[in-house]
């Protein structure tokens, strides 16, 4: 199972971003667990300067935006 962390203040964009990221991996039919991440010392821990901030097993895939469908798909699938 991949942890996916969700790195952001809680703004309509990590929201979408979490629900975007759980809804195609339903889709896929892979099992991930999706951790939504507010604590801004948390969130600068990673070094992270914009949001929303994609963490897949710790690894900063994507920040900034809400990530593409195939992006996504991408990370899940590899």
């Amino acid at each position: 199972m991949k942890e996916i962390k969700v790195l952001g203040t809680g703004c309509t964009k990590c929201i979408k971003t979490i629900e975007k990221i759980s809804k195609i991996a339903k889709e896929l039919n892979i099992n991930v667990q999706v951790i939504k991440e507010t604590d801004p010392e948390v969130i600068m821990e990673y070094g992270v300067m914009t949001t929303p901030a994609v963490l897949i097993n710790d690894v900063n895939v994507h920040s900034g935006s809400i990530p593409d469908r195939d992006a996504i798909q991408s990370w899940l699938i590899n």
